[in-house]
């Protein structure tokens, strides 16, 4: 397998009350395009900056980012923005869906941005492969918090990117829908061979991803997922 993400002596400090706060020590890994991989910890052990990072959401201070072969942390904010509308897609916990747009027309948008002549045909179907068919016309106010989670999923799919990354996506969802969200990004997952990335408090969730990067106080360890045996080749446990 090829690698889409490589992460090399990457930490992080911030300023806090005028001390230096480390937020990561020296992670180092590699993700293979396709695989499914689940970044767990407690909150504030730094898992959501390391995500922001690996998105080239934040910037790199220390270390080295390759993201489907390129060099990450080496590109500027115009840059990086290119990439991530090229490779990239995303489901927050919040949803994040455009407010003043239909379903049908917060899925079209990634489309329409990277110029795709049949925006509304693939938006209609990644709609019903989210079953929510019968729902375009309705704008996200209009739905339950499920329904837009699984509108934010085909969203994140529409542009069929190498690598989704997913901030807590049933954070804020109940155990049935948490699951249909689950199930989707899984099937898509799967169907697209989109490399997946979800950042959970979730050990189920987790637990159905195929390795598990755990973040402690900054720093990174691996276990494999439930069907997997530890790997530990390659991997720097700080």
């Amino acid at each position: 397998m090829s690698s889409i993400l490589s992460v090399k002596n990457l930490s992080k400090t911030v300023m806090s009350n005028g001390e230096a706060l480390k937020i990561l020590t020296d992670c180092q890994f590699e993700i293979n395009a396709g695989e499914s991989v689940a970044i767990v910890g407690r909150s504030g052990s730094g898992k959501s900056t390391l995500l922001s990072l690996l998105a080239g959401l934040d910037v790199c201070q220390q270390g080295e980012i390759y993201l489907a072969e390129r060099a990450l942390h080496k590109l500027n904010e115009e840059e990086r923005a290119l990439l991530r509308g090229e490779k990239v897609g995303f489901v927050f916990q919040s949803f994040m869906l455009v407010q003043s747009l239909t379903a049908l027309e917060n899925v079209m948008l990634p489309l329409e941005l990277s110029h795709q002549s049949h925006a509304r045909q693939e938006a209609e179907k990644l709609l019903e492969a989210v079953g929510l068919a019968d729902r375009g016309h309705h704008y996200p106010n209009q739905l339950s918090g499920g329904e837009q989670q699984r509108v934010a999923v085909a969203r994140a799919f529409a542009s069929r990117p190498a690598i989704l990354f997913a901030d807590e996506p049933t954070g804020n969802l109940d155990a049935e829908n948490g699951k249909k969200v689950e199930d989707l990004l899984f099937e898509l997952n799967q169907a697209q061979g989109t490399t997946l990335v979800l950042v959970t408090h979730d050990i189920n969730l987790a637990n159905r991803c195929q390795r598990q990067l755990t973040m402690h106080a900054g720093k990174l360890t691996e276990q494999a997922g439930q069907d997997e045996q530890v790997e530990q080749a390659g991997l720097h446990f700080a």
